[in-house]
């Protein structure tokens, strides 16, 4: 079965012979490879390009091992394109891979890395360039001072559920629960037994995100490592910081365990796309917060499978994939406060209450509630106070899974189901 991407296609496509490179990151395993020399592939000789002119290296290949010098890959590709015609579609997986060394004209001089051999290739205007990555630090922070404007990223999530659902369809209930539970890893889904699942997806995060990170940031104390995943993966949907992380493991361990260690191991898992940060948006005061935040897992299956398939609050994982929805359609999600202001015994006192998401898109903001059911009155107040508190007339959402067709309330807040919002596109 082939599962279609079908905005990232749109988004390469459009990108053609723009002279940049095209950088398409994200998370290990998912996608990326099958995104560039399948899916546009196709859609390229579809469109008339000739299969010999889209070159293909997988860094990742042993075959490949000795073109991770980047001296040899540029001579390789040199070899590969001389003599062809017409436009040429250079597709480098795994870039991050290819390693820094000395410049043998200049031994002492600067070392030659990726970025002379990406830049040098966009002086030919016959050859369009794409690479994939899995770590930002790497590749995202260094397109803006290696590449400045010669370079865009192109960002791929795992399956969104919309995705998930076009590709499996039947029962939109059945299909939730299986992607609430499993994910959108896509070979996850090659994997008829549920046990193998289980264990394709844990071993996914253990041997090769934590040990990727691990290997390549020389991580001495992995104990703390793994001990920040598995908190981050229990507080999905709750605010946080890395010192109330580092007081717990200090308690647990009878160590001291510093803010420093917490939030640049932290970074680093960032840094791989296994979670992404959510900062705190004083709405009124439009300024953020230092802390707490949110944190996400990129894929809900990987989360579950790291702490076991248990602790499957619903409420926190409709959360986290409701953020992982907007943040693949290209959206800046933060998260909302605003205060509700009381007085007792003469003083005012003012209470922070939560907007689960405020959504930005150029001029255009939404207000969403992740409210999974209003069962009670005191749980409808709870959840449309934080919008009455906003002074703007900006659109103001409320996901629901216990409601049927969309409607509109007397205060023009909108409540639809949380399946009707996920696999529809043009809500925000």
């Amino acid at each position: 079965m082939e599962i279609q991407r079908d905005s990232y296609i749109k988004a390469l496509a459009a990108a053609r012979f723009d002279g940049q490179v095209k950088i398409v990151t994200g998370i290990r395993r998912c996608g990326k490879s099958y995104l560039l020399n399948r899916l546009y592939r196709k859609y390229l000789t579809e469109n008339g390009v000739p299969d010999e002119n889209i070159i293909y290296i997988n860094l990742e290949l042993l075959e490949n091992v000795e073109y991770r010098n980047p001296i040899l890959l540029s001579r390789h590709i040199n070899e590969l394109t001389e003599g062809k015609s017409g436009d040429i579609y250079l597709f480098i997986d795994e870039i991050q891979t290819c390693v820094s060394v000395p410049n043998p004209a200049l031994p002492d001089g600067d070392r030659i890395t990726f970025y002379e051999v990406l830049n040098s290739l966009r002086s030919r205007e016959n050859i369009d360039v794409y690479v994939t990555g899995s770590n930002s630090r790497m590749l995202s922070s260094d397109i803006l001072t290696q590449f400045r404007d010669r370079g865009e990223e192109i960002r791929l999530h795992p399956l969104t559920f919309s995705e998930f659902y076009s590709a499996f369809g039947g029962d939109r209930q059945a299909a939730y629960d299986e992607y609430s539970y499993y994910g959108g890893m896509p070979l996850v889904w090659t994997k008829t037994d549920e046990r193998a699942r289980m264990s394709y997806l844990k071993n996914l995060f253990s041997e090769v995100y934590v040990r990727d990170i691990v290997e390549r940031s020389r991580i001495e104390r992995t104990d703390i490592m793994e001990h920040i995943i598995n908190m981050l993966c229990s507080a999905v949907g709750s605010l946080t910081n890395p010192q109330r992380i580092a007081n717990v493991i200090s308690s647990e361990y009878g160590e001291k365990v510093s803010i420093n260690t917490v939030s640049s191991y932290i970074l680093l898992l960032q840094d791989a796309f296994v979670f992404s940060e959510a900062k705190q948006l004083d709405i009124k005061g439009m300024r953020y917060a230092k802390t707490p935040n949110k944190y996400y897992a990129e894929d809900i299956g990987l989360r579950n499978a790291r702490i076991g398939f248990r602790q499957q609050e619903k409420t926190h994982i409709m959360e986290n994939i409701i953020y992982n929805e907007l943040i693949a359609r290209n959206l800046s999600v933060d998260v909302g406060l605003v205060y509700d202001r009381s007085r007792v015994d003469g003083k005012e006192q003012r209470t922070p209450r939560e907007v689960d998401f405020v959504v930005d898109s150029g001029n255009r903001r939404t207000y969403i509630q992740s409210a999974f059911a209003m069962e009670s009155e005191e749980k409808r107040e709870s959840e449309l106070r934080p919008f009455s508190l906003i002074r703007d007339s900006f659109p103001k959402i409320i996901i629901r899974t216990d409601t049927g067709k969309r409607w509109t309330d007397e205060k023009g807040y909108l409540h639809i189901n949380l399946l009707d919002f996920l696999l529809d596109k043009n809500l925000i």
